[in-house]
């Protein structure tokens, strides 16, 4: 007994002192949260005789520093210390520690192939005779790093976390080099009852069918069933954080080429261009070394080293919402990550916060505008792979870029792409490019793998680096070439502040669940061509798939000081307010969007309304102005245009409050029937142009609530029923707050349905059948510019050409117009909705609207001519 008692004193003491050592050269990171767990028994928390609670730690692979590591986890964490014995006399369990290694030299193993592990067989026997025994396994991740393995670098081949199990020479590199890079993760806990009730087969078997098999035969059956259940889980965790085994990868460009896809574009190519297969071959490996993304696990740490320390010198902090439930999905699915494009920062951006939360960073698509010297291999070993801005005319580079994709996703590799192909240069979301779409559905359908799910994916930031070139481009200048020159120009502005930055992850959206609306069948195009015609039902399934992706970024957008205020100030006059009208202006606008939550995705800024305005004076957005009278707040010189960028990244929540608020601002009374009708006419376009989420069917009941807000916070007044059952809504006394605030609320709209008239008022003055929709956007873009200057609102968004082409497209959709060999063609329907624009807008408004659209035959050729040569030069110095 003393012995006994001797040696349990000597090992306590290995363990401490073991531990201690581990902890000087081991600091390892938490990933994801700590789980809840049932009350455990402990020699200090002892249950009844009759029922007991125990925990148990499930490792994959068995070593001595990942037992002690996990000890010195447990109790940092106040979990059951993993190294301390589990007893439990009443129940028959005495084991020495609360591990469960699922390869560990003492399992049973058949033909060199690990079957169980032994502690795992005597507690799945404990928790069958013992009914009122509960075990929890607590399945647990352990990464000495986290990169893929790299063939090319011996130091990675030697440290790097990987898929097989480190020798010991390795694991001791693993853990004096990478011991400050070790990451560890509690997975949720696994009742072991539950388990072994889910496999009925075995468990019926056991419990009734001892003719069939012995105990002890069904008992390991049982065990081995569940081991491979358990090494399944901690797999699928495991490519979650690494991606997949890349243990060949030196080998992936050749099963690309050799593919059938490939050989069969290959052939076709030396056919159509009399060039020899060789050629071709060799012209198909060069486009796909162009393409390709080189992972290299060392620049992966040095972005890490870099954009933490980037992050603090630009901004004041990344905070991220909603990523746990990326966690819940990356296990089990292809994930692609379909993020809003602001700003060349956000690749950077979305890896780093992915890698930081436990995840593979993807492989993302970049255009070859970002394949710079030196540049271009930083971006390609940091996971980028490079896309030509057209693929038109090449048959044989549309073919190798889509097996590659089809490459990728066949390896579970996460991917991210920007769905408006490139950066908005207003802050709206631009219409999808549904080009990586199609050939993620088509890899797919091709050949079925994990389920697809995407992950759309809103970055909101406070200030842009990219600002005022935005600004100029909007104006007109031409969209400067991306150089390093460029890039280390940039540097310069790491001294200023750039707030605070936002990433929010909106609902997945799971191609399945698309599969099934649209009828399209799993594996229903050819797997041996990428180049299959899509039929009708699966490119509408695309085109719903794109809209969708936007209208879940938007309802996952967060609402932060710096858009707060550009909605406010941009829609005052002159871009001021008096200070106490400012701030119930912006609580209001608070109120808004927590009593009529746009979704429940959408984050708002607690910052009070004193402190959001501070806030936008130290960055310099706007000034305070003492006046004897009461401080004004006013947007600073020439800010104006950047804050309308950050207006329209949440002009959407509040779009349709607006619209409600300027109808019963312009016609002073209104009946809610003709809310309705004027809304009903003028939703579909404002949807477009914002992706809003509310379906036309329940736009009726959408405005009731959007009404009764309103009325609510005393912006509109409700008059009630008249004699005709007519129900009708009138302002606030004027020269009230109530009344400032609905003329404020009101203006949010006014841009778009300006551009809407001055695009009829032309068509309805030049006629049907005069101009293309090309010109009508070129000549939109023109009269929204000479607007722009008698306003004197600096605002160049309002002319964006993407609005007005986005309104051309609804207008056809709707079938309002009609295109004949390319031009427009359109009824009086047209002239209706020009004339009925009396009901929105002010008529001194709607006259400098027909003053500017009307134009002679002569200007309009005139213009066209100085357009068409403006095009024509821009295109030569391409």
């Amino acid at each position: 007994m003393q012995n006994q008692k001797n040696g349990s004193m000597l090992n306590n003491l290995y363990k401490k002192i073991s531990g201690n050592l581990l902890g000087l050269a081991v600091k390892s990171q938490l990933i994801g949260d700590i789980p809840t767990l049932n009350p455990t028994t402990t020699p200090d928390n002892p249950n009844s005789d009759d029922t007991a609670v125990l925990t148990f730690y499930v490792l994959k692979e068995y070593s001595r520093s990942n037992s002690l590591l996990i000890d010195l986890e447990t109790a940092e964490h106040n979990l059951p210390k993993a190294l301390n014995p589990v007893q439990a006399s009443a129940f028959g369990i005495d084991e020495n520690s609360a591990m469960i290694f699922l390869h560990h030299p003492k399992s049973k193993k058949h033909n060199g192939k690990t079957l169980y592990s032994p502690r795992l067989l005597r507690l799945i026997e404990a928790v069958k005779n013992h009914p009122t025994l509960q075990i929890q396994f607590i399945p647990v991740s352990i990464l000495w790093g986290r990169a893929p393995e790299k063939e090319d670098s011996w130091f990675n081949l030697l440290t790097a976390d990987e898929w097989k199990a480190p020798s010991i020479s390795k694991q001791l590199f693993n853990i004096g080099v990478k011991g400050r890079d070790t990451f560890v993760q509690f997975h949720q806990p696994k009742d072991l009852r539950t388990i072994l009730q889910s496999e009925n087969d075995k468990f019926a078997e056991m419990q009734v069918s001892q003719d069939l098999v012995s105990h002890d035969m069904a008992v390991e059956l049982v065990a081995q069933k569940i081991h491979a259940r358990l090494l399944g889980y901690l797999d699928k965790q495991q490519e979650a954080i690494l991606g997949p085994d890349l243990s060949d990868r030196r080998n992936e460009l050749d099963k690309i080429l050799n593919t059938s896809a490939i050989r069969h574009a290959i052939e076709v190519d030396s056919q159509e261009n009399n060039r020899h297969l060789h050629e071709s071959r060799q012209l198909a490996r060069g486009y796909l070394k162009e393409i390709t993304s080189d992972y290299s696990y060392a620049m992966i740490r040095f972005f890490d080293h870099f954009l933490t320390w980037l992050w603090t010198q630009l901004y004041d902090g990344v905070q991220v919402q909603h990523f746990e439930r990326v966690r819940e999905v990356a296990l089990n699915h292809e994930v692609i990550y379909v993020p809003c494009h602001r700003s060349h920062i956000d690749y950077l951006l979305l890896s780093y916060v992915i890698y930081k939360r436990g995840l593979r960073i993807p492989n993302i698509a970049a255009g070859d505008n970002l394949n710079m010297p030196v540049v271009g291999q930083l971006l390609r070993n940091g996971g980028a792979f490079f896309m030509r801005r057209s693929f038109r005319g090449n048959a044989l580079y549309s073919a190798v870029f889509r097996e590659y994709m089809h490459s990728m996703i066949q390896r579970n590799t996460p991917i991210e792409y920007f769905i408006e192909g490139g950066r908005s240069r207003s802050g709206r979301l631009l219409p999808p490019k549904k080009g990586m779409i199609a050939m993620t559905v088509q890899s797919h359908l091709r050949q079925a793998g994990k389920p697809i799910v995407f992950i759309p994916t809103y970055i909101g930031y406070e200030r842009i680096v990219e600002g005022a070139t935005y600004v100029d481009e909007l104006k007109g200048k031409p969209k400067e070439s991306e150089s390093l020159l460029g890039l280390l120009k940039t540097g310069k502005k790491l001294e200023k502040i750039f707030g605070t930055v936002h990433v929010s992850f909106g609902q997945p959206l799971h191609l399945d669940d698309f599969m099934q609306k649209y009828h399209v069948a799993p594996n229903s195009l050819p797997n041996d061509r990428s180049d299959s015609e899509i039929p009708d039902n699966i490119s509408q399934m695309i085109d719903n798939i794109g809209v969708k992706i936007m209208q879940r970024i938007n309802r996952s957008a967060v609402i932060n000081p710096v858009t707060l205020l550009s909605l406010v100030l941009l829609d005052t006059p002159h871009g001021a307010l008096d200070e106490q009208s400012c701030l119930e202006q912006l609580a209001l606008y608070q109120r808004l969007a927590r009593t009529l939550p746009y979704d429940e995705d959408v984050t708002i800024t607690d910052a009070s309304p004193q402190s959001i305005i501070n806030y936008g004076i130290q960055l310099k957005l706007i000034e305070k102005t003492p006046h004897v009278l009461g401080d004004l707040v006013r947007i600073a010189e020439r800010q104006a245009p950047l804050l309308s960028y950050f207006r329209n990244n949440i002009l959407h929540v509040y779009i349709l409050l607006s619209l409600c608020a300027s109808l019963v601002k312009r016609n002073g009374h209104i009946t809610v029937a003709n809310i309705e009708n004027v809304v009903g006419i003028i939703y579909p376009f404002l949807q477009a142009e914002l992706f809003l989420k509310y379906p036309a069917r329940t736009l009726k009941d959408n405005l009731k609530e959007h009404l009764t807000t309103l009325i609510n916070e005393n912006i509109i007044v409700d008059k009630g029923m008249n004699d005709k059952g007519e129900h009708w809504l009138t302002t606030p006394d004027p020269n009230t707050r109530n009344y400032q605030q609905l003329t404020v609320l009101a203006n949010a709209v006014e841009h778009s349905l300006e551009r809407y008239f001055m695009i009829l008022a032309l068509l309805s003055q030049q006629g049907s059948n005069k101009l293309t929709k090309e010109q009508v956007v070129d000549l939109g873009h023109l009269l929204g510019q000479r607007l722009s200057v008698i306003y004197e609102d600096d605002i160049p968004d309002f002319f964006d050409r993407a609005l007005f082409a986005s309104f051309l497209d609804t207008l056809e959709r709707l079938e309002y117009i009609r295109l004949n060999d390319g031009v427009i063609n359109f009824d009086n329907r047209i002239d209706k909705m020009a004339k009925s624009a009396g009901f929105i807008l002010d008529l001194d408004v709607m006259h400098i609207l027909q003053q500017i659209a009307q134009l002679n035959d002569e200007e309009i050729g005139r213009t066209l001519q100085e357009i068409q040569a403006k095009k024509q030069k821009k295109s030569k110095k391409k």
